[in-house]
């Protein structure tokens, strides 16, 4: 990793910076399930590449934004953001869900930050809406009966709302009468809404969930629509 990193800032991005240092997310030893997609969204086998040609960017997706670079229907995609060729996202985030994403040239790192057998964990702050006690929160740490199967535990930690926050835009919704509670949740899987169907199955559903890590690589204090290149 260069000890000198590119920066770029989106001119609409926010300033103020999030501190991730003091923010401590748990790391489990679990399983996932997302395939690898290329630049234009589609599957592709990406073969490793020498360390002094490797490419490694991370970008703070916002809110409403593709996690692809093309688009049809006009909306912001990744090409909106980031200007580099030949990089690839490693994974997928919704489009209502904001935060890290890794974009590389590198197959093998793409591979290891997103296929089952790697258990490359990735942790996510999710906001959600009321109150969960421990034994509420328990059946994530277990594992809870979805559509689709059985989820594998989850490592889950009530926390504070993280300094240094972005405001979303739009801003979540939220109902006077009803509380919310900042969870981190890492899980290793990476199944299509995952968390948010999660906390949907035991009472708490999610209003705002950003991906905080992928392995050992952190959104660190960028902030919405910023990017950087880590590696070379």
């Amino acid at each position: 990793m260069s000890s000198r990193p590119q920066e770029k800032r989106h001119p609409n991005s926010k300033k103020g910076g999030q501190s991730s240092a003091k923010k401590r997310s748990p790391r489990p030893s679990m399983a996932k399930t997302t395939s690898h997609k290329g630049r234009h969204g589609k599957n592709a086998a990406r073969p490793k590449v020498a360390l002094k040609d490797q490419k490694v960017v991370v970008f703070n997706k916002p809110f409403d934004v593709l996690s692809q670079f093309t688009d049809g229907d006009g909306r912001q995609t990744l090409a909106d953001f980031i200007p580099l060729k030949e990089v690839y996202a490693a994974g997928r985030l919704d489009r209502d869900s904001e935060g890290l994403m890794v974009l590389t040239n590198d197959g093998i790192l793409q591979a290891r930050l997103t296929q089952p057998q790697s258990k490359s964990p990735k942790t996510y702050w999710v906001q959600v809406e009321g109150a969960p006690t421990e034994d509420d929160l328990q059946p994530l740490r277990n594992g809870v009966e979805l559509k689709d199967g059985m989820t594998l535990p989850a490592q889950v930690v009530v926390m504070a709302e993280p300094e240094g926050l972005w405001e979303r835009n739009p801003p979540v919704r939220f109902r006077a009468t009803i509380p919310t509670t900042w969870l981190a949740i890492t899980i290793i899987e990476g199944r299509n809404r995952q968390v948010r169907r999660m906390t949907a199955h035991i009472g708490f559903p999610t209003l705002r969930l950003i991906r905080y890590s992928m392995g050992d690589i952190t959104l660190g204090d960028l902030q919405p629509g910023e990017w950087k290149q880590i590696r070379p």
